[in-house]
């Protein structure tokens, strides 16, 4: 019996960071079905030429598709348009019947828009919505997330507030909203965020050492991922602090890069890049949206807590995700604003308690007293008690794993395929 071949179109695993690893997992769990010929189309370059960021994972050393069937394709580069129309005869040229679109960043919307137009008829045009409204966003972010999305047959998201935000995009639209996969038009299937199972725990990490060895203490608490404004590292920095002056057992971890911080700042070429982009940010962004000058590490010194954080300021490759969360007791999501978030995944794979911000749709996922506290927006006394309160009463790991029992990849998977 022919294979019903399935492309999910999305940064390949050559690229850095979350969107990375869901469109892998996802392919992945596709290719676990065995009813399905899996393909990765990937971009080449993901954004503009000007942005001053370095995309590519050079840390990494293991192959995340290794022992699979998924076939990978380095096509699409933004910066070319003649590739966009690549794209299109690749997919076209493998058969597909479902291309499923990874939405992250309305940056994109020019190319995906080209890409799913020139698609549509030919298979089902499918767009995995992270989010529709940008933490960080312009003036014509909305008509490029219009266009794009437009041209979807079948949009998937992952928390009703994406639903909602899209009701907002698209006002006249009557959309089907669906949890089970059936379709129909203006089809909005309403999933959840999968568990991420690229990273296993180390079996044989010798947790006692691994602290004595980074100088941590009895509770450990857990930053992990880039470094961005909406993340609110400096709320949780201060939060910690405040828990520090009260308990002497405690630490902070904090393991990522820093968003806009991973070229070399010496070279001209950077150098023009910054110039050019600030420009842009300038025409495109209100001035408090842009984050290029945060440096919430800097708390850290200022509060005089350096003997109690363990700060790890650059990009975690693969091999080195699990000891960081095996260390650890508690992540902290202190977040400004929230769409479904890979950390909270990741965090749910080694079945840790989150503590965080009750923004966007993490009163949806977290019980607040089951599988983790839930903390007042932007009140970082609130944050520092809720960080006492896990102290005083630790959640039960077997809770984390409960409420996350039905999140598993397969589930998603047979959900786009409709199984």
């Amino acid at each position: 019996m022919s294979k019903e071949v399935v492309v999910c179109f999305g940064p390949g695993p050559l690229f850095k960071g979350g969107i990375q690893n869901y469109n892998t997992s996802l392919a992945l769990a596709l290719d676990k079905r065995g009813d399905c010929e899996v393909h990765i189309v990937s971009w080449t370059q993901q954004y503009p030429a000007i942005i001053p960021r370095e995309f590519v994972d050079k840390s990494s050393k293991s192959d995340l598709l290794q022992g699979s069937g998924v076939q990978v394709h380095y096509v699409t580069n933004y910066n070319n348009p003649l590739t966009w129309r690549e794209t299109v005869q690749k997919i076209k040229s493998l058969g597909a019947s479902k291309v499923v679109i990874q939405w992250s960043i309305a940056l994109q919307g020019l190319p995906l828009y080209f890409i799913a137009k020139a698609l549509r008829g030919h298979c089902e045009v499918i767009f995995d919505v992270h989010f529709v409204q940008q933490k960080e966003h312009s003036a014509i972010d909305k008509v490029l997330t219009k266009w794009a999305l437009g041209k979807a047959d079948t949009i998937l998201v992952h928390a009703l507030k994406t639903f909602e935000e899209l009701k907002n995009v698209f006002p006249n639209k009557a959309f089907h909203l669906t949890e089970v996969g059936d379709r129909g038009k203006n089809t909005v299937i309403k999933l959840f965020h999968p568990i991420y199972d690229l990273f296993k725990p180390q079996a044989d990490l010798d947790i006692e050492a691994l602290k004595q060895q980074w100088g941590l203490k009895k509770n450990v608490f857990l930053f992990f991922g880039f470094i961005r404004r909406y993340k609110g590292l400096d709320q949780a920095i201060q939060a910690f602090a405040k828990v520090r002056a009260q308990r002497d057992d405690v630490s902070l971890v904090i393991a990522g890069e820093s968003f806009w911080n991973t070229l070399d700042q010496s070279k001209w070429s950077t150098r023009f890049k910054q110039i050019i982009f600030g420009w842009a940010k300038r025409i495109l962004l209100n001035k408090k949206d842009d984050e290029r000058e945060d440096q919430p590490l800097e708390w850290i010194q200022k509060l005089g807590i350096e003997k109690d954080c363990y700060v790890v300021n650059r990009f975690i490759g693969n091999e080195e995700v699990p000891p960081f969360f095996q260390v650890s007791d508690a992540v902290l999501l202190f977040y400004r604003t929230a769409t479904p978030s890979g950390i909270e995944s990741l965090s749910y794979n080694f079945a840790l308690p989150l503590l965080a911000t009750n923004v966007g749709h993490f009163p949806e996922t977290i019980t607040d007293g089951f599988n983790g506290y839930l903390a007042k927006d932007g009140d970082i006394e609130d944050m520092a008690k809720v960080m006492m309160k896990f102290l005083d009463q630790p959640i039960d790991r077997n809770n984390v794993k409960e409420k996350t029992a039905m999140m598993s990849w397969e589930r998603y998977a047979d959900t786009i395929m409709h199984a």
